[in-house]
């Protein structure tokens, strides 16, 4: 682990109120001091105090900003290393001159997310809780948000802990049966192996019945408004995100390609992609949007179909209801406000166990049981984040799938009378598959290449 002193912009670039300057290291204070005048040195004031004065620089002595500057001394900070943040004006050239200047006095720039790899570093926190702050800063939703914060205060990783110091026991039973044999303590070693592997791998199961709502709140449902040109696929995604970010005219093929918004619906987060209307045409632009169209409903995970009231089925309106019946989709009879001239019965007959919703879109009808019916396709009722413990990330995801199976082959051991020294390897890798979650036994290429993830400052 590098122990220099590192320094980068906490702030988003730009113009804002205040801008904020961070080091991190055991030199972070004298650093900050060498360019710093007030009433006090740095060097003598109290940890987590903020303190008034100007950053100025050394060699030609002209004042560079007015600051307040936060004092924070190890191992009570974010990184548990002595800690400065400078807090000036916000603008692109005042916080990089404040920059430029904390780094001629011997710091480096911070790569991405090195703040918070010290602090993992440091065991201020794991693995899962690193991941969970960069979840929090991505959270598109009040529910995500919340899904992230458990996972920064380490509700999962407690879970964890548990399963890993159960599996622990259980080795520790299997070694002592291998070391001194002559105690006969096989049939109870037995024993504790199978309502010790039955217990974690319930919970295992427990843990991955989340996996899919919390992949959800995590990364966003990538939703897909398909339907024939001029049915009302524009003014769907207008209103659900409740602004004009698609043009909408009566003239047919209007929107030319793919156009994507994210929208909270319910709680649930929504990447919305609005397509081209999906008709044969000679038109070169408009063909290229209908590709574009087809390649995107192939990768949702959410179709809204919309289907003209106005109008009698048509044979684009048949390929599409049978494109899209292998998706989770809605179909939504639009312009419910104009004469009915769609066979209804026939449309839900074609739907099977689709929902089939009725709107006016110009009215803004029709919507919110949209809504409700797109939380209720992924979410049973409302969705509850206070006290679980999502499990939304891909990688733990996959290494709770692949200590499960390590269990499950250790019990199937265990039925099958193999050697208790067999049976050990398997519930030696379900602990170290569980320690890589938490990064207990996570490899350093593979921490580097996660908070390489994360943005610059953090």
């Amino acid at each position: 682990m590098n122990i220099d002193t590192i320094a980068a912009i906490s702030t988003p670039m730009g113009e804002g109120a205040i801008g904020i300057v961070r080091v991190s290291g055991e030199d972070a204070i004298a650093v900050a001091d060498k360019i710093y005048k007030g009433k006090f040195p740095l060097t003598v004031l109290d940890s987590h105090t903020i303190n008034y004065g100007h950053i100025y620089d050394p060699q030609s002595g002209e004042t560079i900003e007015e600051v307040m500057v936060s004092v924070l001394r190890a191992p009570k900070t974010y990184t548990k290393e002595n800690m400065i943040e400078i807090n000036c004006h916000g603008g692109l050239v005042s916080v990089n001159r404040v920059l430029h200047l904390v780094l001629n006095q011997g710091t480096r720039l911070a790569e991405p997310g090195e703040f918070t790899k010290r602090a993992f570093l440091n065991g201020r926190i794991d693995l899962s809780q690193a991941e969970g702050v960069m979840d929090l800063i991505r959270a598109k939703t009040d529910r995500a948000m919340n899904v992230a914060m458990n996972q920064v205060e380490g509700k999962l990783s407690q879970r964890i802990q548990k399963l890993r110091q159960e599996l622990l026991e259980t080795v520790a039973n299997v070694e002592v049966n291998i070391d001194y044999p002559e105690y006969d303590a096989e049939e109870m070693t037995v024993t504790i192996l199978q309502e010790k592997g039955t217990f974690v791998q319930k919970e295992i199961e427990r843990l991955l019945q989340t996996a899919h709502q919390g992949k959800i709140l995590r990364e966003g449902l990538s939703t897909v408004i398909v339907g024939r040109p001029n049915v009302g696929k524009s003014s769907l995604l207008n209103s659900l995100v409740h602004e004009n970010k698609a043009i909408v005219t009566e003239i047919a093929g209007t929107t030319r390609d793919v156009i994507e918004e994210y929208v909270n619906v319910r709680g649930v987060p929504l990447r919305l992609l609005d397509t081209a209307g999906i008709r044969d045409t000679e038109d070169i632009v408009e063909k290229l949007g209908v590709e574009r169209s087809r390649k995107v409903l192939n990768e949702a995970e959410l179709v809204l179909l919309v289907l003209n009231q106005n109008e009698p089925l048509t044979d684009s309106d048949l390929e599409l209801l049978k494109l899209t019946e292998e998706n989770d989709s809605i179909i939504i009879v639009n312009k419910a406000d104009l004469e009915d001239r769609i066979d209804i019965e026939y449309v839900r007959k074609l739907a099977g166990n689709r929902p089939v919703l009725a709107t006016s879109l110009v009215r803004d009808e029709g919507v919110d049981e949209l809504e409700e019916a797109i939380r209720d396709l992924f979410f049973e009722g409302d969705l509850d984040t206070g006290d679980m413990s999502y499990v939304s990330n891909s990688r733990h995801i996959a290494l709770l799938h692949q200590a499960k199976q390590s269990v499950e082959e250790a019990l199937g051991a265990v039925d099958a009378d193999m050697p208790v020294d067999m049976i050990q390897i398997d519930i030696t890798r379900a602990w170290e598959l569980l320690g890589e979650v938490i990064g207990d036994s996570a490899q350093e290429s593979l921490i580097d290449q996660l908070f390489a993830q994360f943005c610059l400052g953090k």
